[in-house]
């Protein structure tokens, strides 16, 4: 099971409190490193048996969003021993956003873009033409067809995945 959430939010305070049997404070310590679009670093503090990983508010505000690898090592002087690694995604601070600001993710944004094509070929006929030496072919509408189709599917499986039902569809029955 893993210690650190798959997002984090800058802008509101971090905690983790951190059950490592084997590896128990205050014999030994914990720190979470965080590599990414900056460099994160944070030590723990002992609480009781426990690890405690935390970052005020004031402190995640700086951090900038994307996505970052991350290790927890254990530490009791010169050992050092990784515990966990895995992948986590620092959303941004939706409190310091300006004007501009876009919250769909990657998916959404090509769905949208490849949907706005569609929409506009419907006044457009032409595929190829050519003025002056300068061409501009246009993508096939089957192919727009199929890439829509394709990020629908990746966009219902993330819908499906946060509702915590990515084994596909779920039929009711009764006896």
């Amino acid at each position: 099971m893993s210690t650190i959430p798959g997002e984090i939010g800058a802008g509101v305070t971090f905690t983790v409190i951190a059950c490592l049997p084997v590896y128990p404070a205050p014999d030994w310590s914990i720190d979470l490193i965080l590599r990414g679009p900056s460099q994160i670093d944070i030590s723990s503090v002992s609480n009781v048996e426990n690890h405690e990983l935390r970052a005020a508010a004031s402190v995640t505000k700086d951090w900038k969003p994307g996505r970052y690898r991350y290790e927890i090592r254990a530490s009791n002087g010169d050992d050092v021993v990784t515990v966990e690694s895995g992948e986590v995604k620092i959303s941004p601070d939706l409190s310091a956003q300006v004007a501009g600001f876009d919250g769909r993710d990657h998916v959404q944004r090509v769905l949208d873009a490849v949907e706005a094509v569609i929409e506009n070929r419907a006044t457009i006929d032409q595929q190829h033409y050519q003025i002056n030496n300068r061409s501009l072919t246009r993508t096939p509408m089957d192919d727009l067809l199929k890439l829509r189709a394709k990020y629908r599917d990746e966009l219902a499986g993330q819908k499906r995945a946060h509702r915590g039902g990515g084994l596909g569809p779920q039929y009711k029955v009764r006896f």
